[in-house]
């Protein structure tokens, strides 16, 4: 049973640290920004920097198929407004092409949002015209979907809205899905239960389907069961409980992926890869 286990960790100062800063907390996968999150445009990668990372990737033993990158949080792909969705295209294209310049294979992305202004359903097709268009412009990055936590005018907090997407999405062999397990409980997928953790990946099988899982977010709730209110807690200290974390590393479903921390506490981030690791069956 292989198990990627890891955190989002920082790439200051260069995408080239995000490996070694991986190393440095025992993890086995991590997840990085390629550019800085908060901004729409940034320096082109060098080519230092990409042949460094290459490079420390494979020094310290880590493969495209566990690394997770995790796109801008500006970028909105179901934007109605014409202009900001420009926008966010743009960025989107650019942040896959980075992925494709530094030989990794998927990029995770948040949906988009209709901002009240539109229907559900055109939003879903905009992300998913969206997703078409910067697939059609790159080679080898599969785009994955994480799902939501509802929050606001958000999408993608039901596996139905997130298998609206793929429906729509014309290379579906490059597309998957991010599970964050605060946002589904948040979003009112209850975990808690060795009955309701069955319950909500068997609904994931039979709406999305387990081969579009590309990867895992392993977050504990500072927030209640459906309460649609994204806000992460340390690992078995929040409303989730430690329970499921175990019962996801027992699981061979998820082998293979990367499994990726968010908790807000990041010097407890290698206590927390210790302790998923010894969950391992």
């Amino acid at each position: 049973m292989t198990k990627f286990i890891g955190a989002h960790v920082s790439a200051a100062g260069g995408v080239e640290n995000a490996p070694l800063n991986a190393k440095g907390i025992g993890a086995t996968a991590f997840a990085l920004f390629t550019k800085n999150q908060r901004q729409w445009v940034a320096n082109p990668l060098t080519e230092e920097s990409i042949t460094a990372f290459r490079k420390n990737c494979k020094v310290a033993d880590y493969t495209p198929d566990q690394v997770l990158p995790h796109d801008s949080y500006l970028i909105n792909l179901g934007n109605p407004d014409p202009t900001g969705l420009e926008k966010s295209r743009a960025a989107f294209l650019d942040e896959m092409r980075r992925c494709e310049q530094l030989g990794l294979n998927r990029l995770n992305f948040h949906p988009g949002s209709h901002l009240k202004k539109t229907s559900q359903d055109r939003c879903l097709r905009t992300i998913a015209d969206s997703v078409n268009l910067a697939l059609d412009q790159t080679s080898g990055v599969t785009a994955v979907i994480e799902n939501t936590a509802g929050q606001g005018s958000n999408l993608g907090h039901t596996f139905e809205q997130i298998a609206a997407i793929i429906e729509q999405v014309e290379d579906q062999s490059r597309i998957g899905v991010c599970i964050d397990t605060c946002h589904a409980f948040t979003s009112g997928y209850d975990l808690r239960s060795r009955e309701e953790f069955e319950k909500t990946f068997r609904q994931f099988e039979e709406v999305i389907g387990i081969k579009y899982l590309k990867g895992m977010h392993l977050n504990d709730s500072k927030k209640e069961l459906g309460s649609r209110v994204d806000r992460h807690h340390s690992l078995g200290e929040g409303f989730i409980g430690v329970e499921p974390f175990r019962w996801i590393m027992a699981d061979p479903r998820f082998d293979g992926i990367p499994l990726i921390l968010e908790t807000p506490d990041d010097s407890r981030w290698a206590e927390e890869i210790n302790l998923l690791q010894s969950f391992i069956i």
